[in-house]
């Protein structure tokens, strides 16, 4: 497929799409600005380890001509290695920063045997980016490890958006931990475009822990006026939890599931105070993990990327988010909030 024909394309989950040449509902855009890809874990075709969320990504590699930059929490995919061997080998400049714990994988140390620059965070457990810039044109962001476990086990999101002005701001990342080595604590607060629109809209961008992304979040909690459904795979923020319950008290429809070994797990989880306090807050069924970060406020904002709603993500992780203002996008990932809502456990019962 060519890329201008997978532009028109909005897939709704890893082995389903939704084209404009088909008889079925139709949901994409029709500019083709953005794409956006949940995984599939439920399906037959999962365990095939074929044609998931990495399958779009690895076609977009294939049709760089001038850079691809990858910031990976992680990389065991082999889809994603040889299409990054393919490009470099082409003459695409190709390079990848990686969290330090996971630089010793096969598919990382095959990549810099081949000699594709890579930089890591020297820190255990610092760099939590899961990004990728294609042709300083294209960025694809959201909650997927690039992992085989990301990509078709656990429930994740991919977006990719086609934007010069984003892949500036994220390039301008990539740069601060590949070339400057500046992670977590040290990154400065230097986005370019903290706004930019893209086909009329308004996109807004955040990196941590150097942006105060969660209280922009925070702000537009506080800001909803009917509802607020969130997905998380780790959610110890109190000041965050404080403002779903004052949702809650204001009369507003604060719905949410987390991911189960989390939740029961993490120190200072927020699963008992929200159950307490009126969220309707379900833990999630899916049998490896609910890895979603994302919140749809009033059917008409999403927020998503690589933040948990944790302290590590506020205040030391590298991390990205993004806030897109879209009614049209707001509803795919309603759909699959719905999903992971129907198979999520209700304390209730």
């Amino acid at each position: 497929m060519l890329l201008s024909e997978l532009l028109v394309i909005v897939v709704l989950s890893a082995c389903t799409l939704v084209n404009q040449e088909t008889g079925t509902p139709d949901t994409s855009d029709h500019i083709g600005w953005y794409q956006v890809y949940f995984t599939e874990s439920e399906s037959p075709k999962a365990s095939t380890l074929r044609d998931g969320p990495d399958a779009a990504l690895v076609e977009a590699i294939d049709q760089a001509r001038l850079s691809v930059e990858m910031a990976m929490d992680s990389l065991d995919l082999w889809s994603l290695r040889e299409a990054l061997l393919a490009a470099h080998r082409r003459g695409v400049d190709v390079r990848v920063v990686v969290e330090t714990d996971n630089l010793n994988s096969e598919e990382v140390q095959e990549l810099i045997a081949n000699g594709i620059p890579s930089q890591n965070d020297r820190q255990a457990g610092l760099m939590h980016n899961k990004f990728a810039v294609i042709d300083r044109l294209e960025v694809w962001t959201g909650s997927m490890n690039f992992t085989v476990n990301g990509a078709y086990r656990s429930d994740n999101n991919l977006i990719r958006i086609r934007s010069p002005d984003l892949a500036e701001d994220y390039l301008v990342e990539f740069e601060e931990m590949f070339t400057d080595r500046q992670f977590g604590p040290n990154s400065p607060a230097n986005t370019p475009y903290r706004q930019v629109k893209v086909s009329g809209t308004l996109v807004e961008v955040y990196f941590s822990p150097d942006d105060d992304t969660i209280e922009r979040v925070i702000e537009l909690v506080m800001d909803a006026q009917h509802s607020v459904k969130f997905m998380a795979y780790s959610f110890t923020d109190d000041e965050l939890a404080a403002a779903l319950i004052e949702n809650v008290g204001s009369g507003l429809h604060v719905s949410g599931v987390l991911e189960k070994s989390q939740a029961l797990s993490n120190t200072g989880g927020e699963y008992e105070t929200l159950l307490e306090n009126g969220v309707n807050v379900r833990l999630d069924g899916n049998p490896a993990s609910m890895h979603h970060k994302v919140l749809i406020i009033d059917e008409q904002v999403v927020v998503t990327g690589s933040y948990n709603f944790s302290q590590s993500a506020k205040t030391r992780n590298d991390e990205n988010t993004l806030i897109i203002h879209s009614a049209e996008i707001a509803a795919l990932y309603l759909e699959e909030f719905e999903r992971v809502w129907l198979v999520a456990m209700d304390p209730s019962q």
